[in-house]
């Protein structure tokens, strides 16, 4: 019997390889599709985990995430769940645009934004603590639904990134220096209340020849 307290088992994977991935490109918000090599990645992300038991698909609701979850769900039988709350944090006007564009385009908000105060937002884009926030309340409801279970979540880098923090206790004002590959796997353990974040293994990238990740 499965105990309402007992922790979820979460493996949390990031989505595969974009043509804006391949440009360096700030997707944030906007709904990019796979690549070619990002669906390659997809299948072959499934077929590694194809002993792996899953009692549960998530995905967020941008088509990338969507794309490399429904190989996962689809070898199981079982519906995709999507929780918008997973999807990439927003960079508003610096989407679609390299760093070095949105730099020289707006150098102004760009000076700002690299100063890395967690309440800024980029115009038409959200903090890092709002989309913390939103971000550990699916965990936690994903962790309330499923204890004891094992769940994958297919989400984004920024995603990744609050959850590597929250789990370490590592500020937004701290540089990245943490891996977040294209369809790598990461596995976390949530508990509740919090959740409680402890990671068990991460940037798992050995089922890919190589993956992109871009450093920000």
């Amino acid at each position: 019997m499965t105990l309402a307290h007992e922790p979820a088992h979460l493996l949390l994977i990031r989505h595969g390889e974009t043509d804006w991935n391949t440009a360096g490109r700030i997707q944030g918000f906007r709904d990019i599709a796979l690549s070619e090599r990002g669906l390659r990645q997809a299948q072959v992300l499934a077929r590694h985990l194809e002993d792996q038991k899953l009692d549960a698909v998530y995905a967020s609701d941008l088509t990338r995430a969507m794309q490399t979850a429904n190989p996962l769900a689809q070898q199981r039988g079982i519906a995709l769940r999507i929780d918008a709350r997973l999807k990439e944090r927003g960079f508003g006007l610096f989407e679609g645009h390299t760093y070095a564009e949105a730099e020289a385009n707006w150098p102004h908000e760009y000076a700002i934004w690299r100063q890395r105060d967690p309440g800024h937002a980029v115009p038409g884009g959200e903090s890092y603590r709002d989309a913390r926030v939103r971000v550990l309340a699916s965990l936690a409801d994903i962790a309330r639904a499923h204890a004891g279970q094992t769940v994958a979540v297919v989400t984004h880098g920024g995603v990744l990134d609050i959850v590597y923090r929250a789990a370490h206790g590592i500020p937004w004002e701290t540089p990245r220096s943490h891996l977040l590959p294209n369809a790598s796997i990461n596995r976390v353990r949530a508990a509740l209340p919090g959740p409680q974040l402890e990671v068990l293994a991460w940037a798992d990238s050995a089922h890919l020849d190589d993956a992109r990740d871009e450093i920000a």
